[in-house]
């Protein structure tokens, strides 16, 4: 079991909150110029590295609001939590 501290709630098992994949994918500028392979590109490619990996969820169960994750992708220890918006923390 995985408990996920929501900034609002506190901490919370796994089961209340929906994965929302890659934290900080900044949405195009000028979607409508993308090639075909560029918006393929930003639909559909996201980085999968072994260790501290930025996360978005939403924790589905309570509050329904989206926050941030800092998680090691090798061992699921959460590092940081923050709310969406802010700036990802220098430690993490």
């Amino acid at each position: 079991m995985l408990l996920i501290p929501c900034p609002w709630c506190g901490p919370r098992d796994e089961a209340e909150f929906h994965y929302g994949g890659q934290a900080h994918v900044a949405y195009p500028d000028d979607p409508a110029a993308l090639s075909d392979t560029e918006w393929a590109r930003y639909l559909f490619f996201r980085d999968n590295p072994k260790g501290p990996f930025a996360e978005r969820w939403n924790h589905t169960a309570a509050c329904r609001r989206w926050f941030n994750v800092v998680r090691d992708t090798a061992t699921n220890e959460i590092h940081a939590v923050y709310r969406t918006g802010e700036t990802r923390p220098v430690s993490a």
